[in-house]
């Protein structure tokens, strides 16, 4: 069922959306090469309890504040003592807040160092992949018209794109309905409403769109061991705009016409 938001709801996923974009923005610079996930882990979920949230991924049982995945990880990579980041790693960093009950949920990949340029082109191509996405995110469209965007940008680099998961309605719970997929598929199409919340996320790989879990119950690879991307913005629908409320850049600037 999908539940479509009212004001008072978007306003506190907004507050929500918004101190997840200024946790991102104080501390991606403070990450670098060395450091372990662990450790990364531990940044983010000091902000976010300093600043009275929750992680969000708390309610979904998993063992950290952030997936953070590496490399050939798609997603839901385990916070570990004993992994270290290194230069040319592709770091991608899910981040949810529960902010008095109302949930964000964003992700970004950050390149270490100089990383190979098959890569940073990778990087390039999702976070295209993504604004697609979210400019085909209107009241009026399908969500098809979500994964159609995100998929002919990716396809047309000869990249694989995730079909196993998926984006989500998000906001009031961690993953609510829809699903919003980022290929084309079969099954419900639901028409684009004025107060749904959407959290779009690509997962695009350098190689097969085939992909694995590991044996922690929660890594998910690629199959054939190359380097993946993820990004992932929380956007609202309103009767005449789409607003990205995770923008980085927020003030005055998450606006989509």
């Amino acid at each position: 069922m999908i539940h479509l938001k009212t004001e008072e709801q978007i306003n506190g996923i907004r507050k929500s959306c918004h101190l997840t974009a200024d946790m991102f923005n104080e501390l991606i610079p403070q990450i670098k090469a060395g450091m372990s996930t662990w450790e990364i882990d531990q940044l983010f979920k000091n902000y976010i309890i300093s600043h009275g949230g929750t992680p969000a991924w708390y309610h979904e049982d998993y063992p950290g504040a952030v997936c953070i995945s590496v490399n050939d990880e798609v997603i839901h990579g385990l916070p570990s003592k004993k992994r270290f980041i290194k230069n040319g790693d592709l770091v991608s960093l899910d981040v949810g807040i529960d902010l008095d009950g109302y949930i964000s949920d964003t992700t970004h990949s950050i390149e270490i160092g100089k990383v190979d340029p098959k890569v940073k082109k990778l990087h390039e191509v999702t976070i295209e992949c993504l604004k697609a996405g979210i400019a085909a995110c209107k009241v009026g469209n399908r969500i098809s018209d979500i994964a159609n965007a995100v998929y002919e940008i990716a396809d047309s680099h000869g990249y694989g794109v995730v079909y196993d998961y998926c984006g989500h309605g998000v906001g009031l719970d961690v993953h609510e309905d829809p699903s919003v997929p980022n290929c084309p598929f079969r099954g419900s199409n639901p028409r684009i409403k004025a107060g749904m919340v959407l959290a779009i996320e690509p997962m695009i790989n350098l190689g097969t769109a085939d992909v694995d879990t590991l044996d922690d119950g929660w890594t998910v690879v690629t199959a054939d061991g190359k380097c993946s991307c993820h990004e992932e913005h929380t956007v609202a629908v309103f009767a005449d705009h789409t607003e990205v409320l995770t923008d980085l850049d927020y003030c005055g600037k998450s606006v989509l016409k």
